[in-house]
């Protein structure tokens, strides 16, 4: 049997004297997801420890107005134009449907 490593103390679960010999009452269940990430890490079942990876650097996106975008101006405006034209109307119990025609 190999000797143990002080790493392997220092990871492993925190006995209480005062306890018996057998299974802890209480297991610490974060310190125990931890060991099993490693365990799979070292095994090679994960490329890497996801508590280990850094943040990402990007910053967010400003939070823009989609109100003041000229895509926003050009769909308004042609809905303007088909409600104008009467291609567009809202949906009703009598006529649900949409034209089955548009002008091209």
């Amino acid at each position: 049997m190999a000797p143990r490593d002080q790493a392997d103390d220092a990871a492993s679960f925190h006995r209480d004297r005062r306890e018996h010999g057998g299974a802890p009452q209480h297991v610490d269940d974060d310190q125990l997801a931890e060991l099993t990430e490693e365990e799979r890490v070292d095994a090679g079942l994960d490329a890497f420890d996801p508590d280990e990876v850094p943040p990402a650097t990007d910053t967010p996106p400003e939070p823009t107005d989609i109100r003041q975008t000229e895509t926003y101006e050009e769909e308004r405006a042609e809905l303007r134009r088909e409600i104008d034209k009467g291609e567009y109307r809202d949906p009703s119990d009598r006529d649900p449907f949409p034209p089955t025609r548009y002008e091209d």
